[in-house]
């Protein structure tokens, strides 16, 4: 027991056979076999034998460098993951350098990618070999960034921009060609994928994505999604695929989805304390009423719960008229949504546009004379606007609570403050870029380069 040296609770570790110079590993005697994070894996032969190639990201937070293995495999072991998931993992044995000394051990090749170490030093590594004391770290010895980034040098290459794909459907568009052209001043690759030209193959070891034509797209960093309502469900799918290949995707399938689904989207409002105008639902015209009686009554506001761009929305001047519109939506089995109208706010409203946290341009919208929607596509006029501390921490709030890195927020200024009418995941940038003269395509792709971890 004298001879067996003391590991702390994470090491280093090195794999000459593999090609890995360097990668901290969590010290974990819970767990039976080791693992590393492995991507691409591929199970090939090699004259009689069977082989497995694999690409691993060794350093965390940094998908530029990529090596490239391969080792005979060995076995193949259903595993359970930390949430109770069985899944297959193919095994190889390799030789390890812990604390000066080589050692042969079994390693399970597994998608780590979420996790905060790139490898786990499981107890078969360990037995007859080393103690752990959980209490302290690098026991064996620490490597700074400095020595870190000079180990990894060979392996990076020159920085020639990232690869972004600008996952939409008309390619046109002002949003989408300022996007791609802020991306490429910055030196990135920006392509545009139509939504519907791209496809997935759903598999366990080689999930895959492939755009019309047949072409695997697999080298891709980042991915911004501009999805039109009319493709939400599609566009999600090929979002969370994305996720699934370690793709950053500058707004999440998961946070769109619930931006999209206006009745969700109201009830959450209410949860965390967000101010909205009141707004009732109801599924039988037999409640109609009361519901117009629990907003204020007429004028009130009617929205279809897909609406968009201010289609869909429609203003009842009267009960009468309410009664009627109400009425009308529900005999074709259409769900909608009854609001409140904020008759001070005189056909204004505020669009905030968040990043990363942050509300970078601010444009007040005016609707046209009779019209009680400002939204431009509604023929509203847009100007620059000053907004309040507490308009820009609702805002802020707003996107936040759908997780969203890039929104658009619309607010109303009411008699009670501030109210929030509506997130957009998707907004629109033509508008508020010449209203406010801001580059909100740059910072965009800014916030893609710093998620990432990237320097020009």
């Amino acid at each position: 027991m004298d001879d067996l040296k003391i590991l702390g609770s994470e090491e280093w570790c090195r794999f000459d056979d593999l090609g890995i110079p360097a990668i901290k590993a969590r010290v974990d005697s819970g767990a039976k076999t080791s693992s590393i994070q492995a991507s691409k894996i591929k199970v090939f032969n090699k004259g009689l034998e069977e082989w497995v190639r694999f690409e691993v990201n060794p350093v965390q937070d940094n998908r530029s460098i990529s090596i490239l293995c391969q080792a005979k495999l060995v076995d193949v072991r259903n595993v359970k993951s930390s949430q109770g998931i069985a899944e297959e993992r193919p095994v190889i044995r390799t030789s390890v350098t812990i604390a000066g000394k080589s050692y042969e051990i079994d390693l399970t090749l597994a998608n780590r990618d979420t996790m905060e170490y790139r490898m786990l030093l499981g107890r078969e590594a360990m037995n007859d070999r080393f103690l752990v004391n959980p209490s302290e770290s690098f026991i064996q010895g620490d490597i700074t960034e400095e020595q870190l980034e000079q180990k990894y040098k060979p392996y990076t290459t020159e920085k020639k921009g990232l690869r972004i794909g600008l996952l939409a459907s008309n390619p046109n568009l002002y949003s989408n060609k300022r996007i791609i052209e802020a991306g490429e001043m910055r030196g990135h690759k920006v392509v545009f994928l139509n939504v519907e030209h791209v496809y997935m193959k759903l598999d366990a070891s080689t999930p895959e994505i492939r755009y019309r034509g047949g072409n695997i797209l697999d080298k891709f960093d980042a991915v911004i999604p501009r999805i039109k309502p009319a493709v939400t469900f599609y566009g999600c799918a090929l979002l969370r695929q994305f996720d699934t290949l370690g793709v950053y995707c500058l707004n999440t399938a998961d946070s769109i989805g619930r931006s999209r689904d206006k009745l969700f989207a109201s009830q959450l409002f209410s949860k965390n304390d967000i101010h909205i105008p009141t707004t009732g639902f109801a599924k039988s015209p037999m409640d109609t009423k009361d519901l117009i009686r629990m907003v204020s009554g007429a004028p009130l506001i009617i929205k279809l719960l897909e609406s968009t761009q201010g289609k869909g929305v429609v203003l009842a001047e009267t009960n009468k008229a309410a009664e009627s519109v109400i009425n009308a939506f529900k005999s074709v089995q259409t769900n909608i949504l009854v609001q409140e109208f904020i008759k001070e706010a005189n056909g204004h409203d505020i669009r905030c546009f968040v990043v990363n946290g942050k509300v970078v341009a601010s444009m007040q919208r005016t609707a046209q004379k009779g019209e009680f929607r400002a939204n431009i596509h509604q023929g509203g006029a847009a100007s620059k606007v000053k907004i309040t501390p507490e308009e820009r921490k609702l805002a802020i709030k707003s996107a936040k609570v759908f997780n969203l890195d890039v929104a658009g927020v619309d607010l109303i200024r009411s008699n009670k403050g501030p109210l929030l009418l509506e997130v957009n995941s998707s907004p629109g940038l033509e508008g508020i870029e010449n209203t406010t003269g801001k580059d909100i395509a740059n910072v965009m792709i800014e916030t893609i380069e710093r998620k990432l971890k990237y320097k020009h």
